[in-house]
């Protein structure tokens, strides 16, 4: 979900913010975003506070959200 807050230069950066771009709009029509545990901690990872305060944002359109239990943990 960060992609499209890096510096898009770079061919495969812009490509991919637009991808992730794109399935976020399809999220606001008929597709359904689901979040996780492990993107809630990735997201907390991230150093600068306006890329992770609008990463947030992006995350917050999830409608459901998996934990991570054992069986997760182990197929991980």
């Amino acid at each position: 979900m960060s992609r499209p807050f890096d510096d898009r230069t770079q061919d495969r950066i812009r490509i991919e913010s637009e991808a992730v771009l794109t399935i976020l709009g399809r999220c606001s029509d008929d597709w359904i975003l689901i979040g996780s545990e492990a993107i809630d901690f990735e997201v907390s990872a991230v150093l600068d506070q306006e890329k992770r305060s609008n990463i947030t944002l992006f995350a917050s359109l999830a409608k459901e959200k998996i934990m991570i239990d054992q069986r997760i943990t182990k197929r991980a």
